[in-house]
């Protein structure tokens, strides 16, 4: 057990990274869209709430406990997916949560970022997940305003919750990059000023960022 989270605290951001990538594009290599809800969507989760362990060792019984049940909301929600038939209310409930997961992870990497003197792989592995982390963020916080009211976008697939995550997840990474090829766009005023807000965060997350790692590749070597 002392060997497993030494492991997950050693290579915490690396295996977040990773567990991230594999959320937000495991579609890359999908086709059924049930065997994702049922299957892949949970074991999804499992990986990531694993994964995340590692960020909150040593962070105190608090955070900790919170992480837990956020994740233990995160985890059983989509295996409930499959008896509910795709209810539009329990749809927001199960986006809440992941917004509120997310976030809460992404808090605890920037607190990392801002921390240290100094620049490595964990400061590299920890900025790209939270560049990642606010995709994902954004993603569940498009598909609360999506089932809130169905015509919120125009372009999505919604032929199912896993298609309507994946348009969004393709969505929301094409808004923060700032490409934006206009297939799937916002259709009112609040799915447009939230798309707008998180591509402005977006640029000024890799500016601070930028800053951020240049400030302590300086430190470093000044140190040195």
């Amino acid at each position: 057990m002392i060997e497993v989270r030494y492991f997950l605290n050693k290579r915490k951001y690396i295996l977040l990274l990773f567990a991230l990538i594999q959320h937000l594009f495991v579609g890359i290599v999908l086709h059924d869209m049930d065997f994702y809800v049922k299957v892949i969507w949970p074991i999804n989760m499992l990986i990531l709430g694993i994964a995340s362990v590692g960020v909150f060792i040593e962070k105190g019984r608090f955070k900790n406990t919170v992480r837990n049940i956020l994740f233990l909301l995160v985890f059983t929600l989509p295996i409930s997916l499959s008896f509910i038939q795709n209810s539009p209310n329990f749809m927001i409930f199960v986006s809440t949560a992941y917004v509120l997961f997310f976030l809460f992870i992404f808090l605890e990497i920037v607190r990392f970022l801002i921390k240290p003197s100094y620049i490595n792989t964990d400061i590299i592995s920890a900025s790209a997940c939270g560049y990642f982390l606010l995709i994902e963020v954004c993603v569940f916080l498009m598909q609360i305003f999506f089932y809130t009211d169905s015509h919120s976008f125009n372009g999505l697939d919604m032929s199912s919750p896993s298609a309507v995550y994946m348009d969004l997840v393709y969505f929301c990474s094409i808004t923060m990059t700032s490409i934006g090829f206009g297939d799937i766009l916002p259709n009112n005023h609040v799915t447009k000023l939230i798309t707008s807000l998180f591509g402005i965060i977006g640029q000024f997350y890799s500016v601070v960022l930028v800053g951020i790692l240049i400030s302590k590749f300086t430190a470093s070597r000044t140190e040195d």
